[in-house]
C-alpha cells in the first residue's frame, strides 16, 4: 500500500493550491481518508475528511469555508482544493487512510497507512 500526496508549493497569502493523494494497494472507496498537517514546532493537526460515502464530510475550524474535500474514484486520488490560503496554513501536509470520520471530527485508525507529505508555504 502506498499513498502519494502532490500538489504543495510556495503561495503568497490570498491564493490557491490542491492536493492530490494517490493510493495504490488500496481503494479507496472503501475506506474514509483524511487529511492531517503539521506546522514546524507544532502538533499534527486533523484538517479534513471525507467518508467512504461522501456524505458528511469534515473541516476543522481553522479551515472551513476555505478548504474543500473530494475524491475520484476512477483515479484512486482523494483532493484537498486550498483556497483563500493564509500564512498560518503553512505545513506539511499528510493524508492517512483509514481514518474514522464523521461530521464532528476524525482520527487515523491505529493501523493507518500514511503519505510522506507535502510541503504547503503560504508567503505574506
Amino acid at each position: 500500500v502506498q499513498l502519494v500526496e502532490s500538489g504543495g508549493g510556495l503561495v503568497q497569502a490570498g491564493g490557491s493550491l490542491r492536493l492530490s493523494c494517490a493510493a495504490s494497494g488500496i481503494t479507496f472507496d472503501n475506506y474514509a481518508i483524511g487529511w492531517f498537517r503539521q506546522a514546524p514546532g507544532k502538533e499534527r493537526e486533523g484538517v479534513s475528511c471525507i467518508s467512504s460515502t461522501v456524505s458528511s464530510p469534515y473541516y476543522s475550524d481553522s479551515v472551513k469555508g476555505r478548504f474543500t474535500i473530494s475524491r475520484d474514484s476512477a483515479k484512486n486520488t482523494v483532493y484537498l482544493q486550498m483556497n483563500s490560503l493564509k500564512p498560518e496554513d503553512t505545513a506539511v501536509y499528510f493524508c492517512a487512510a483509514p481514518v474514522y470520520c464523521s461530521a464532528y471530527g476524525f482520527y487515523a485508525s491505529n493501523l493507518a497507512y500514511w503519505g510522506q507529505g507535502t510541503q504547503v508555504t503560504v508567503s505574506s
